[in-house]
């Protein structure tokens, strides 16, 4: 038997039967023998397998870049119009940015936080085995503070005394009296 048609990347098709019938669509690829990977982009036809029997192929080929070449082409114009559009901001608009990123990030941050100090928490009280038959006391765990809660101020410095604490009595001197 004697092939008729040669199927190529980018030819187009018609759709003779099925729940597409009556819809052109382009291969993009060739799966196997029976089945390319088609799309119609002009016919609101998502990128699918479709086999070759519903298809009839036609003489038009469209010359087209390979998909990875065109995936480069996407994320290349998506940089240059995010360049293009942070140019275009004034200096109100980026002070507004700024503040939103900081925000974000802090509670980000906070969130963290939370997490380890309750991962932290587990593992401490799973990490305390016990002997059989001896008793050990309960443990003490911190209780997580609210997030309206404000935070301890830190211990004093050394060297640096805390007014709430009490000063320590003066030691004897060395003479003898």
């Amino acid at each position: 038997m004697v092939f008729k048609h040669v199927v190529e990347v980018g030819q187009v098709a018609y759709i003779s039967f099925g729940l597409h019938a009556a819809k052109l669509v382009k291969t993009l690829d060739v799966i196997d023998q029976n089945t390319p990977l088609v799309d119609g982009p002009c016919t609101q036809l998502r990128r699918q397998a479709l086999p070759f029997k519903c298809m009839w192929l036609t003489d038009l080929i469209l010359k087209c870049p390979q998909e990875g070449r065109y995936q480069e082409a996407i994320s290349w114009a998506e940089k240059t119009e995010a360049r293009e559009r942070k140019a275009k901001m004034t200096a109100l608009i980026n002070i507004k940015l700024l503040k939103a990123k900081k925000m974000r990030n802090r509670i980000i941050k906070l969130e963290v936080r939370k997490l380890q100090k309750a991962t932290l928490l587990e593992a401490s009280t799973k990490k305390t085995p016990t002997a059989k038959g001896s008793k050990t006391p309960a443990q003490k765990t911190p209780a997580l503070k609210a997030a309206d809660q404000k935070a301890v101020p830190p211990k004093a410095q050394k060297g640096h005394k805390d007014p709430t604490q009490k000063s320590p009595a003066p030691k004897a001197s060395g003479k003898k009296a």
